[in-house]
């Protein structure tokens, strides 16, 4: 089932897109290239039942979502002295070979009608570009939504034993515009031989929302790219974390927490792929669910028959605090290589109710009590963020989330 071009998508506002930003003349085809391909490409994959998609994207009217031109937003971009951290117009002018190397190198354009869309549409981005040798903290990217649609692309490229923390964050602007909305994000990173990535997104946008979100990494020889992902706002996400491992001896860990309620629906990818020798991965995810939300989690680890000495380990547990709360997980392996250690688990479970009695025959109560054991719930993710300011801003809005 193909999902057909929306009538009021065209090839004059994809050239007015890329003519305002000065793009060269190969940027602008793949642009086209992926408006065409929208006639015939579909969504991305879902996990499917018989007679069930566990998450619907053919629903979504990207006719009224999707206004190309009309975008707004607030964006900080911030980073040290020795690290280029550019809006993409001025990436653009000032590094054009740099993004003709990398740009869909990763995330190809068309690999699904999302990322075509994206693809076509993006008016806003971030390149990132760490020098060889650099050890650089605190770059950040604030982006506060204010229009009905927005399309945001980020590229992140290390260069050999050099190092880079990033922290982004995307929310609702004061000035957003009333109504429904989507948001799409795409990030690549791009981890030279010995260098460290550590990225970590969190996403805060208004419950009236819909976003779809594709980052991927691909490391060299021993380089580590750590994701860190956080979701707590949209009525609906759909959101892919994951890294290619293509050099001897790299490193990935994904670490992932969520927090539904009222009607939220998280559809959340997680996939690591091994593809060279004494590679290594973990995947840690922890959500909660809530009056009627629902979370959908899909995780691969990916064993290739090259990748000898493979190191590979994934857990997903999701605790759901009322009856009417969905939670659905599906951890898979793949190993096409017997020299692996390998494991997966997924649990989905309420609140202990022998726990809860304990503490409230304490005098702890019961609101209070199952505050606690949510927040303590949270703590072996939060043990594995070494980011404290992420860290930080995920505890006050998983309070927020419990006091409201």
């Amino acid at each position: 089932m193909s999902t057909q071009v929306h009538a009021n998508l065209t090839e004059e506002q994809v050239r007015e897109i890329s003519g305002n930003l000065d793009e060269p003349d190969w940027l602008l085809e793949t642009r086209l290239e992926a408006l065409e391909a929208l006639e015939t490409i579909d969504m991305p994959d879902v996990i499917r039942t018989p007679g069930r998609d566990w998450t619907n994207l053919h629903e979504l009217d990207f006719e009224t979502l999707v206004d190309p031109l009309n975008w707004a937003e607030t964006k900080d971009q911030v980073g040290p002295d020795d690290v280029e951290v550019l809006p993409w117009g001025e990436a653009v002018a000032e590094h054009e070979e740099l993004l003709k190397e990398h740009f869909g190198s990763i995330v190809d354009p068309q690999e699904n009608y999302l990322t075509a869309l994206s693809t076509a549409l993006f008016s806003t981005g971030t390149v990132i570009y760490v020098p060889e040798g650099v050890d650089a903290e605190d770059v950040t990217i604030r982006t506060e939504m204010n229009s009905r649609s927005l399309f945001n692309y980020t590229l992140v490229v290390t260069e050999e034993s050099s190092s880079v923390t990033i922290l982004e964050r995307q929310s609702t602007g004061s000035d957003a515009v009333d109504g429904e909305k989507y948001y799409s994000g795409i990030v690549e990173v791009i981890a030279g031989e010995n260098s460290n990535v550590q990225y970590g997104s969190l996403q805060n946008l208004s419950e009236d929302s819909y976003s779809f979100s594709c980052k991927r990494g691909d490391a060299d020889t021993y380089a580590t790219i750590d994701w860190i992902e956080g979701n707590i706002g949209t009525q609906l996400t759909k959101s892919e974390v994951s890294t290619e491992l293509n050099g001897d001896g790299s490193e990935t860990q994904i670490v992932g927490a969520f927090f539904g309620h009222d009607e939220q629906h998280f559809d959340l990818d997680v996939k690591v792929w091994h593809r060279a020798e004494h590679t290594t991965a973990d995947l840690v995810t922890r959500g909660v669910a809530d009056d009627t939300a629902r979370s959908v989690y899909q995780g691969v680890q990916d064993v290739g028959k090259d990748a000898w000495d493979t190191s590979s380990y994934q857990r997903e547990n999701t605790l759901m605090l009322s009856d009417e709360s969905e939670a659905d997980a599906s951890p898979k392996l793949i190993i096409n290589n017997h020299d692996t250690e390998a494991s997966h688990s997924a649990t989905v479970g309420q609140i202990d109710q022998e726990d809860l009695l304990y503490m409230t025959s304490r005098g702890v109560s019961p609101r209070l009590a199952r505050n606690m054991l949510v927040e303590g719930f949270f703590v072996p993710v939060m043990e594995e963020i070494a980011v404290d300011e992420f860290r930080e801003d995920l505890e006050e809005l998983i309070q927020q989330r419990l006091r409201g």
